[in-house]
Parts: C-alpha cells; structure tokens; sequence
C-alpha cells in the first residue's frame, strides 16, 4: 500500500503527482525545481539561489515523510547545462555531511518552467 506525502511547505505539484510517495519504508521524492512554496514563483537570481531552493524543498518534503537527508539512498539532479556542475555539486554536498548518497547527474534540453536545475530522490524511513 502506497501513502501520499504532501506538504505546504514546499511546493505544490503542478501536474498529475505527488509531492512523494511512501511505500515499504522508502520515500520517493518527485523533482523539486527552485520555486517558493509561498507563491509558487521561481526564486530570483542564478544557479546558486535555484540550487538552494531545490535543495530546501527537499528537505521540507523529506521532514513531512517522517525521514531526512541522513537517509537518502539516491538522487538525481537535471541540470540545464554541465557548466553549472561546479556550483550544484559543492551546494548539494553540504546537505550530505556524512555518507552521500548514490547519484547521477545529467544535462537535458530544457527543464519545467525553464529552471536550471531540477532533483529527486528516494529515501528510507
């Protein structure tokens, strides 16, 4: 049996999925991309401001599925351009102070509402 996770304290889906979904004890997190929770508007600035963005959305869904950053297991982070690696790569690593996760890390086309960087993840409980 699945359970859906939803919080207002990150963004609500802007299409057909869940914020996450639980079944048999793992946590798995739809991409966040860099918008407020509040108003549902992409956060200003550059891939430093998005990164963190993404990052704490994570964080908010991964708090409301009863688990943390401490039990990732996965992620995948979508990125606009490879150029962007550097600075995504250091930001993430501090959410991860104590064995990371596994991960990939690929560049596409174009990303929802044209962000610069999208993540998800699965966790356990």
């Amino acid at each position: 049996m699945k359970k859906i996770v939803e919080t207002s304290k990150a963004p609500s889906a802007i299409g057909p999925y869940s914020q996450a979904v639980i079944h048999n004890n793992l946590v798995y997190c739809s991409g966040q991309i860099a918008l407020n929770p509040q108003n549902m508007t992409i956060v200003p600035g550059g891939i430093e401001e998005q990164t963190k963005q993404v990052m704490e959305n994570l964080d908010a869904v991964l708090k409301a599925a009863g688990t943390g950053f401490h039990n990732v297991l996965k992620c995948t982070i979508f990125l606009a351009t490879m150029d962007d690696f550097p600075l995504v790569n250091e930001i993430y690593g501090n959410y991860f102070s104590d064995a990371p996760p596994a991960r990939e890390t690929v560049a596409v086309r174009t990303l929802p509402k044209n962000v610069l960087v999208e993540i998800s993840c699965i966790a356990h409980i």
